[in-house]
């Protein structure tokens, strides 16, 4: 599931900077394939730690954050290699933000995974437990 559209990155970027980084064959029209391939790249980045923090993916009614962080990872896919360093930063800082998310640093504030449905295997790590109970 995408976290953000063409249109949020228009709002947030400009259309003459989506229309520089991805031009139609005319090149007076943004080219909605290459945008959406960089918005479905930024969706799996985040989805990938958000996961690992243990949030089921995708998010069904993701904070406005996770918006913001899509749309600057999907603006640096769009640049590839010749991200400037204002959008190399904003890229980075989403990366130190998502790493926090999978620490568990920072919280979504989204509910807590789903049970497992019948049928899935739901798997559940035990403590350690020492001989004696001493520790």
């Amino acid at each position: 599931m995408p976290y953000c559209t063409q249109a949020d990155l228009v709002e947030r970027f400009g259309e003459n900077e989506l229309l520089d980084l991805a031009a139609d064959d005319t090149g007076t029209a943004i080219d909605a394939t290459i945008v959406d391939r960089a918005i479905e790249d930024a969706a799996g980045e985040i989805d990938g730690y958000v996961a690992a923090a243990g949030n089921s993916v995708p998010l069904e009614s993701p904070p406005r954050i996770v918006t913001a962080v899509a749309c600057d990872i999907a603006r640096y896919r769009l640049y590839d290699d010749r991200a400037t360093e204002q959008v190399t930063k904003r890229y980075d800082d989403a990366m130190k933000f998502l790493r926090a998310v999978a620490k568990g640093d920072v919280k979504l504030g989204i509910s807590a995974p789903a049970e497992a449905s019948a049928g899935e295997v739901q798997f559940e790590t035990g403590g350690r437990v020492m001989p004696g109970g001493g520790f």
